[in-house]
């Protein structure tokens, strides 16, 4: 059963805003209250986050498909719906997050390191919150916003400082059990190592991390074997130790020509030409071993690599190994920028900024930005009065003056939004909604009509005043 997956397919989901709530407060004697309709809740975020506990992506290989639940509509009583619960999702530590198309969105390295996958959708508004003095009782509610869907790619690369590279069977998970604490599978067989193992060392006053990355083969940076697989755990390592089978059984075989195709295939695989080397001949506490490894030497040390010689079974060479690598990356820490924090950039827009395009395409034109798009997908096109307060919203952001610039006219197609998700409308220009038959558009005349008790006790009162002028107009003596 597999236990170690380091790249999955991710299908995120976050969740929808609530709809808002169109509703008019109902009370005794009060037949007309006012709007009460109350905003529909936030939908929840997807989030990955670093944890590290989290050594494999093996979670999202068996349940791919993650949803952050929904915000709740709106009620009336200005009774805001609930926000949706943010998806949390731990990866390990060195996740790469990438898109459907290979373009990479973020590198969470370092515990508690985040990335919003997925944005929740806004709740939409209620017609409490719409209300104005122009509009007194709106008859309609913004929708919520979908939540942001999105296909990505994690990728695995191992934060490890020592990367111990080489062909199957070289000695490596050996090598990295008796420098650490690491307990890998070690046996007589090639590919025994089917999984990068981690451990950490101790030299002195440096700590540090080796990974031992399973067995290249000829071709692996094209696919053979398990080497495309795992090469991209090297990618982060500051040193690269090429561990040379001294005592191998093969006739085609011995060390040079296995540097010199582990190398063919590091530089295939690319981005690593820059790591420092280092070269451990390793089994020679075999007889035949110690011949090769003191036949090889001169020629690898010709070639600028620092050699060792070691056994894991007879633990030889260990310490000289595990300090020099030590000093390797002391000098590489040091070498690298010190981390600042992250500063916050604030970058108002500019002035001219519209936020919304318009651009003429073949037999339409089509409006992209922000808010249009996000207007769109939460006006009800059911109601006119909504409508028309799209309208409205649209012709003061300026699109109707930049359709009329683009050379728009009457009746022409416009589409608000991208090709696979548009709305598409016949263009009128300032065009009226059924709503504006009760007024000005928005507004409701039946505010401006005194209660009928009101109105009663009013015109009793102007029929008794005008009563009192004409009883104080009476004079009984007048002939």
């Amino acid at each position: 059963m597999t236990t170690f997956v380091d790249r999955v397919e991710l299908h995120v989901a976050a969740g929808s805003g609530g709809h808002g709530c169109a509703s008019v407060h109902r009370e005794k004697f009060k037949p007309l209250g006012g709007p009460d309709g109350g905003n529909g809740g936030r939908g929840g975020d997807v989030t990955l986050v670093v944890d590290q506990s989290v050594t494999t992506l093996i979670d999202y290989h068996h349940h791919p498909h993650r949803k952050a639940t929904n915000g709740k509509p709106g009620e009336g009583g200005n009774r805001s719906g609930k926000d949706g619960t943010d998806l949390v999702l731990l990866v390990p530590d060195g996740t790469v997050v990438m898109d459907s198309r290979g373009n990479v969105l973020a590198d969470l390295v370092g515990h508690g390191t985040t990335f919003i996958a997925g944005q929740g959708g806004r709740g939409g508004l209620g017609n409490a919150a719409l209300a104005s003095a122009r509009r007194k009782a709106p008859g309609f509610a913004l929708l919520g916003v979908p939540g942001q869907s999105r296909d990505l790619v994690l990728e695995l690369k191992t934060v490890a400082d020592v990367a111990l590279v080489g062909y199957p069977s070289a000695g490596k998970s050996s090598l990295i059990s008796v420098l650490s604490a690491a307990k890998p599978k070690i046996a007589d067989y090639p590919f025994t190592t089917l999984v990068p193992n981690l451990g950490v060392v101790t030299a002195g006053s440096t700590v540090f991390t080796v990974a031992d990355v399973p067995g290249l083969i000829p071709g692996a940076s094209e696919g053979r074997g398990l080497g495309l697989e795992f090469l991209r755990h090297v990618e982060r390592c500051s040193v690269l130790v090429h561990v040379l089978d001294t005592a191998t059984l093969e006739s085609d075989r011995d060390p040079l020509s296995d540097l010199d195709v582990i190398e063919a295939e590091l530089r295939a695989y690319g981005g690593l030409e820059d790591r420092p080397r280092v070269v451990v001949l390793n089994k020679v506490d075999i007889p035949d071993g110690q011949d090769l490894a003191d036949m090889v030497r001169p020629d690898l040390e010709a070639r600028g690599y620092r050699v060792f010689e070691v056994s894991a079974v007879a633990h030889k060479g260990l310490n000289e190994l595990s300090y020099a690598l030590a000093g390797i990356v002391a000098e590489a820490r040091a070498a690298q920028p010190v981390q600042e924090a992250t500063r916050i950039v604030i970058r108002p827009k500019a002035v001219d900024d519209s936020g919304f395009t318009v651009t003429a395409e073949e037999g339409l034109y089509r409006v992209r930005g922000e808010k249009p798009e996000r207007w769109v997908r939460q006006t009800d096109f059911a109601n006119d009065e909504a409508v028309g307060y799209l309208a409205d919203r649209l012709a003061r952001l300026g699109v109707e003056e930049e359709l009329v610039k683009a050379g728009a006219r009457e009746g022409d197609e416009v589409v608000i939004g991208p090709e696979d998700d548009a709305v598409v409308f016949d263009w009128e220009p300032s065009v009226a909604a059924g709503a504006e038959m009760l007024g000005r558009r928005g507004e409701d005349h039946r505010f401006d009509t005194p209660r009928p008790a009101a109105q009663r006790r009013k015109d009793r009162d102007a029929e008794r005043d005008d009563a009192q002028q004409q009883f104080e107009g009476f004079d009984p003596f007048e002939s």
